[in-house]
């Protein structure tokens, strides 16, 4: 998840502390996954789905998706960032060495506690792989709690596709069932082409033993979930990413104000009988 916003001078909420990065991969063009380890104390567990603040010193501070494995212990964060503004840019550039502020974690997580004994369908879009990668993460290490993992991924293109060593490490290891497309293919692309929504609405779902987890943008979440209720999967079984204006973390501000939610403290995980109905209001 990445939201400018302007930058302020003082972060405010919970303690921010420096953070260095330690490593930083080049997912595509405009996307990098750095990963922070903390240099004062031992960084709090997160949940997959769950939200760092992360201040670039002198510029500003944004939301930013944890897309690193919730079950290390290690106290490394890990955050996958596309540079869309000033902030992002700046964070995207930070070289290994550099210092981070980072506050949190802040919001709700993928409850994928509701999906043991059943199917996870797992459906990323764009950079909303980031945010979920975590829960296939936390998911393939209690693989027995499963019956199907499917992941479907998509991109603009095949060079946008995130995490692709990893989707195919997975993969090769039969602990999930991949099924990617993009919008515009490239010319040694073997896969599918489309909308995510298209393998999901051929995909063979059972109502009432499948969960599915969503991220991307908004449209794309409109078209996945109303493909699955027309499957028959209860909108309260369907869980969504809201990843709107988030500015403070602490649900102060109101910049990611949705109806009566405030995304950064009552999401950015909500279930679909809660979002369905707020998203389908134009200008909300």
């Amino acid at each position: 998840m990445t939201v400018d916003v302007q930058a302020r001078p003082v972060p405010y909420g919970d303690t921010m502390l420096p953070y260095r990065v330690i490593d930083r991969t080049v997912q595509t063009s405009d996307t990098v996954t750095l990963r922070l380890a903390p240099t004062r104390a031992a960084a709090q567990r997160f949940r997959a789905g769950q939200f760092m603040m992360l201040y670039s010193f002198g510029v500003g501070e944004i939301a930013i998706s944890i897309s690193g494995d919730p079950t290390a212990d290690d106290g490394v964060l890990e955050h996958t960032i596309r540079a869309v503004g000033a902030v992002s840019a700046a964070l995207h550039d930070t070289d290994v060495g550099g210092l981070i502020g980072v506050r949190g974690p802040f919001g709700t997580g993928w409850d994928l506690a509701s999906a043991a004994g059943g199917d996870l369908v797992i459906v990323g879009g764009g950079v909303g792989l980031a945010p979920l990668r975590p829960a296939v993460l936390a998911a393939l290490a209690a693989r027995a709690d499963y019956r199907r993992i499917v992941l479907i991924s998509g991109a603009r293109t095949p060079a946008d596709m995130l995490f692709r060593h990893d989707q195919e490490l997975w993969s090769a290891a039969g602990a999930i069932e991949l099924q990617r497309t993009v919008d515009h293919p490239a010319a040694d692309w073997r896969g599918r082409v489309g909308f995510v929504s298209e393998p999901l609405a051929h995909l063979t779902v059972e109502p009432g033993r499948t969960t599915a987890l969503l991220c991307g943008p908004e449209p794309m979440l409109r078209l996945c979930a109303q493909a699955l209720l027309r499957r028959g999967i209860p909108a309260s079984d369907i869980q969504v990413s809201l990843e709107r204006n988030m500015k403070c973390g602490v649900g102060r501000c109101g910049h990611c104000q949705l109806g009566t939610l405030l995304l950064c403290r009552d999401g950015p995980i909500v279930d679909y009988a809660t979002a369905g109905p707020l998203l389908a209001v134009r200008e909300l």
